[in-house]
């Protein structure tokens, strides 16, 4: 950790001892409003669990809580794992509560890409990548890069080891239908590419943007120390693996290509611009499907009924030499299994908006403008009042109907994929690539986590697994 920032905490935990010191401990998550220093001594004691945290302040609070920071330091917000309040945010007021400038300042790596987007560029943004994701060749181009991954890439390496697989593989399939390239991050010899790697250290340093005041991490990024210089690294990284795909683009535009839509849409040649957008599909494709995926085995791993149910299911398909598109959108009990997983642990936990004009949640909180909003995807899962009492089990039944159909539930009570007019596009496409992967697997192995293998979330802004999983894998007889 940088110097900076470990003087900043340590003084703060320093001021957080002598106040504990004076005060009797209270049996409450909820913090104390400090004078100057805010509720942030409060924050440390568990940093290391921040998803926890937020789900405790907010489940304690009713389901919104008013986080206040140090005086001047622009951290003060409100903090919500309500569903009427998603509802209204991500919907109902949807043009109210735009990304904002604070968004921008903490994503600037990902540029003027969709994430940051907001009005008039943002439709544009979504139009494209929509028209890309429904054009009739897509299907078709999605099975045959994802299957060659699997046969090529993926079943090839679990004979030798499961280590970063699912992120290498999403990584390699995502740069192939974004820049029409394959890195071959995922072969028997797992090379090092470090625009792969990249990735881990930019969500990680995101997420310590939105904890520290701005001042703090801008002050690392200019000296060029701790989560910043890796961030900065982590961009330079980028730049030499996604310009010269860029380049290529231009000379390649034969079939379906999505940079090719995003320059004709958009009307530009700006090779900026270009590597802005890939790197923001890249990042929606690459960490998201890989964490859900390593998430789903260790769920599964741990619930031997739910995984031999899945078996059952798949190996009542008749497995061809592909099993592709049509075949996993048949697959409704591992499609409840990966909804239960995206329900426990979704792999964008928080969501960041800021207010145009001062608003009245459902739930009676009045916020003013210009203030920031903290959405708990991770929290509203975790909600006895939303999920019932056994919202802690995994339990894919809850997702299919007694017909034996997919259960759709409303987008503000599971908000995996967003809710509202920022709802995921690439959702199906998602579901589709998890379901051959987990198809293939399931249909040959056998999985076992590693005995005394400890899983924790990762402290970063995709919920990422902190040691990785570790199993061990016994052939099925086929």
């Amino acid at each position: 950790m940088a110097i900076i920032e470990i003087t900043f905490l340590s003084l703060s935990i320093i001021l957080l001892l002598f106040l504990r010191s004076t005060h009797r401990r209270r049996s409450t998550s909820l913090p104390t409003n400090w004078p100057v220093v805010g509720m942030l001594p409060g924050l440390f004691p568990n940093c290391h669990r921040i998803q926890e945290y937020i789900t405790e302040l907010t489940a304690e609070s009713g389901g919104t809580f008013h986080w206040k920071g140090p005086v001047f330091s622009n951290m003060d917000m409100l903090m919500t794992s309500d569903p009427a309040n998603i509802h209204h945010i991500f919907s109902r007021n949807f043009s109210n509560y735009p990304k904002g400038p604070e968004f921008n300042k903490i994503f600037q790596i990902l540029g003027d890409g969709i994430f940051n987007a907001d009005f008039d560029v943002w439709e544009l943004h979504r139009r494209t990548t929509h028209s890309f994701f429904t054009h009739t060749a897509f299907s078709s181009k999605l099975e045959n890069v994802v299957w060659d991954k699997i046969e090529n890439g993926l079943l090839p390496v679990l004979d030798h080891s499961m280590d970063d697989i699912f992120q290498r593989l999403s990584f390699d399939t995502i740069c192939k239908l974004v820049l029409e390239y394959d890195p071959c991050s995922l072969s028997v010899e797992m090379p090092n590419i470090p625009c792969e790697k990249a990735f881990n250290d930019m969500i990680d340093a995101l997420l310590y943007r939105h904890l520290l005041p701005e001042v703090v991490w801008r002050l690392q990024g200019w000296v060029g120390v701790g989560r910043e210089k890796k961030l900065q690294e982590a961009s330079r990284a980028f730049d030499e693996f996604i310009y010269p795909c860029v380049e290529r683009s231009k000379d390649e535009s034969n079939g379906l290509s999505m940079l090719a839509s995003f320059k004709k849409e958009f009307q530009t040649d700006s090779n900026k611009f270009l590597r802005d957008t890939a790197l923001n599909l890249m990042l929606a494709g690459r960490d998201t499907t890989g964490a859900t995926l390593t998430w789903l085995f260790w769920l599964i791993a741990c619930n031997p009924s739910s995984e031999e149910k899945i078996r059952r299911e798949i190996d009542g398909e008749e497995w061809r030499r592909r099993f592709g598109v049509e075949e996993s959108r048949r697959l409704v009990y591992l499609h409840g299994a990966l909804c239960e997983t995206l329900r426990l642990y979704p792999p964008v936990a928080l969501e960041h908006k800021a207010l145009v004009r001062t608003d009245d949640l459902p739930c009676g909180k009045r916020i003013e403008g210009n203030a920031r909003v903290v959405i708990s995807f991770y929290s509203v899962g975790r909600m006895e009042s939303v999920w019932g009492k056994d919202c802690l089990e995994f339990k894919p039944e809850r997702w299919i109907t007694p017909s034996g159909k997919i259960k759709h539930e409303a987008s503000y009570k599971f908000p995996a994929f967003n809710a509202g007019p920022r709802t995921c596009l690439g959702k199906e496409m998602a579901f589709v690539q998890m379901k051959m992967v987990a198809a293939a697997i399931l249909h040959r192995y056998r999985i076992k986590v590693v005995e005394g293998h400890v899983v924790l979330p990762r402290d970063s802004i995709i919920l990422q697994m902190k040691n990785g999983l570790r199993v061990s894998l016994s052939k099925i007889a086929n």
